[in-house]
């Protein structure tokens, strides 16, 4: 039996460089949001949105937490409609790489479904995965609450600079009602709709923090971005195109996937099963 069956993939930063600006813009986007959208002091905002991105896994669900109510579409819309894709071109050499290795493939994003297609189609990739779980897929509820004047003008906004200020801060910090990386049940879930057994699953994430939370539910991870491995990576590689190279066990499955080929062309083709949003 291989060692592994199912290969799952993060997307941004991962199956393309840090180098081609979209984090940058997305977050110059996200600071944008929160000015004009939400009317916070620009002078606040980076410490603010750290500390989210930091406690919450974006900044988007620490928003949420702390108070903050709007339109998720809307959100999505300001933070990645004004990203540049066009710096994105397409990726032959992953696509061959991917195409080639005989396992199921996945990506498991934070990000909506707009911003995956549009990547994946930048990178000539979109028909490499069986599968997209994104934001949509965690988050089925596309809306956000309707709230009157009277409600939303009395919300109350936990302040999370405040209470980091703090020595000792009293308080718990709230809750958010975003399912996202990396929170444990965020992957559970994850797991779950797939149907994938995470002994057996190659978790690929330039995110640190992202892939130690796989790796504490029993994902095998490869860290993408370094050729230093982290605690929490079992493996690590500075770009995606180096996988077959840092990680021996997969170019062993293809060898034994082309001679049993070889022993009988009538192959069994699986029908794929998506799990996009």
């Amino acid at each position: 039996m291989p060692t592994f069956d199912c290969l799952l993939f993060d997307l941004d930063d991962t199956l393309y460089p840090v180098s081609s600006g979209l984090a940058a813009a997305c977050k110059s986007n996200i600071h944008g949001y929160m000015a004009e959208k939400l009317g916070i002091e620009n002078s606040r905002i980076p410490e603010l949105s750290n500390l989210l991105y930091k406690n919450y896994g974006t900044s988007m669900a620490g928003l949420r937490a702390i108070g903050y109510d709007f339109d998720y579409d809307e959100y999505h819309r300001f933070v990645h409609g004004r990203l540049p894709y066009d710096n994105l071109k397409p990726d032959p050499i992953l696509r061959t790489l991917l195409l080639s290795l005989p396992y199921r493939k996945l990506i498991f994003t934070n990000a909506d479904k707009v911003h995956t297609a549009k990547v994946l189609n930048k990178l000539a990739l979109e028909d490499c995965f069986e599968g997209i779980i994104c934001f949509e897929t965690l988050n089925p509820t596309k809306k956000r609450p309707i709230l009157d004047e009277k409600q939303s003008s009395s919300t109350e906004i936990f302040d999370i600079i405040g209470h980091f200020s703090q020595t000792s801060p009293v308080m718990e910090l709230p809750n958010t009602p975003i399912v996202c990386k990396p929170s444990k049940a965020a992957i559970e879930w994850a797991l779950k709709i797939a149907n994938i057994d995470p002994q057996r699953t190659l978790f690929f994430e330039d995110s640190v923090r992202n892939l130690q939370a796989g790796k504490r539910l029993g994902l095998q991870t490869v860290l993408v971005g370094t050729s230093q491995r982290s605690k929490g990576a079992d493996y690590a590689v500075e770009s995606i195109h180096n996988i077959k190279e840092a990680i021996p066990e997969l170019c062993e499955v293809e060898m034994k996937s082309e001679l049993n080929y070889s022993a009988n062309n009538n192959v069994a083709v699986g029908v794929e099963t998506s799990v996009t949003a």
